[in-house]
């Protein structure tokens, strides 16, 4: 089944290719493939639209960005695979996935990096960020800049999380991420891995207890329908990251790359935004479904998942960018 997934995708990608490849004959243009999951309503898709059309303004119509949403060209899997090989340009993805391409995105998922949201801006907008960025370069892809995606928080079907000791005994869904599977093992609960996608009918049929997740997945999954407890254990906050292919980013001028980067992270701006916008709307849209919105004291979940951080300190691929992150939120 796979397989042929991979066939569909590649034959589509085959008659884009095509068809792209006429249309930049004609127009002298270079045209440049972007994929990411979310709909055309969502506040990723706007952010990327901007980025687009600031792409075309900045190069003078040189180089063009068409975006493919929805999840046409595939899962956060196989784009980012497609990325690799330069069969699409450039990619939205969360950081959980790019952690099974380089175990330093991993630090992305580790709960309680990031002190607030402004310690989370001023380290994705710091050399730290960029670091990172350009260690999949060998790989075939480098990231240009990241998306906020909101604080993710535990929600269940009936019981506040009010201490790690309300996780007892409860399914919780998470990403297929091992740092996320270790952090519910720490904060009391029993991690089960799965698809966005199931999570819905999962919860609905009690397959699950809870998941966890930022407070749009309320309302644009439709969530807040069969979960009612909302908790601000507020975790961890992991960005999506815009990435691009290393053979496409070597094909364009030294002016293109800058007018390329300078788009992206004018982008992330807006996002901004437009994320802070949605996030309110789904918050009060949320209540109106019957969702309860409950505030734990945070300090016994950070004790809890303290060894993971003694774990990716003492980790060579992810210390020396750990602690750069913690020295900025300590002031050092």
């Amino acid at each position: 089944m796979k397989r042929f997934k991979i066939i569909l995708i590649c034959s589509l990608l085959a008659f884009l290719v095509s068809c792209s490849q006429l249309q930049a004959a004609n127009s002298g243009q270079t045209l440049l493939r972007l994929a990411h999951n979310q709909n055309s309503e969502h506040p990723i898709h706007k952010s990327l639209t901007e980025f687009s059309t600031l792409v075309e303004e900045k190069t003078g119509g040189n180089v063009k960005v068409v975006i493919y949403p929805n999840g046409q060209l595939g899962t956060e899997r196989e784009i980012i695979e497609l990325t690799q090989t330069g069969a699409v340009d450039i990619a939205k993805v969360s950081a959980g996935a790019l952690e099974n391409f380089e175990g330093t995105y991993s630090l992305f998922n580790l709960p309680y990096l990031f002190d607030d949201k402004e310690h989370y801006y001023q380290s994705m907008e710091s050399s730290v960020a960029e670091e990172i960025y350009g260690l999949t370069d060998e790989i075939g892809f480098i990231g240009l800049t990241y998306y906020d995606s909101g604080v993710r928080n535990v929600y269940t079907r009936q019981t506040p999380v009010m201490t790690p000791e309300d996780m007892r005994g409860l399914k919780i869904r998470v990403q297929p991420s091992g740092t996320a599977i270790r952090m519910i093992e720490l904060m009391g609960g029993a991690p089960t891995p799965m698809d966005y996608g199931e999570v819905y009918t999962s919860l609905q049929q009690g397959v699950i207890d809870g998941t966890e997740n930022n407070e749009t997945a309320l309302t644009s999954g439709k969530h807040g329908e069969v979960a009612k407890e909302y908790s601000y254990t507020e975790h961890s906050i992991v960005p999506d990251i815009l990435i691009i292919s290393s053979t496409k980013w070597g094909r364009l001028a030294p002016e293109e790359q800058d007018a390329v980067k300078e788009a992206a992270e004018e982008s992330t701006q807006l996002h901004k935004k437009l994320w802070a916008q949605e996030t309110e709307s789904a918050i009060e849209e949320a209540k109106k479904m019957g969702v309860n919105f409950s505030y734990p004291e945070k300090e016994p979940f950070k004790e809890a998942v303290m060894p993971l951080h003694k774990q990716f300190e003492n980790n060579p691929e992810t210390g020396e960018f750990y602690r750069k992150i913690r020295e900025e939120a300590d002031g050092s």
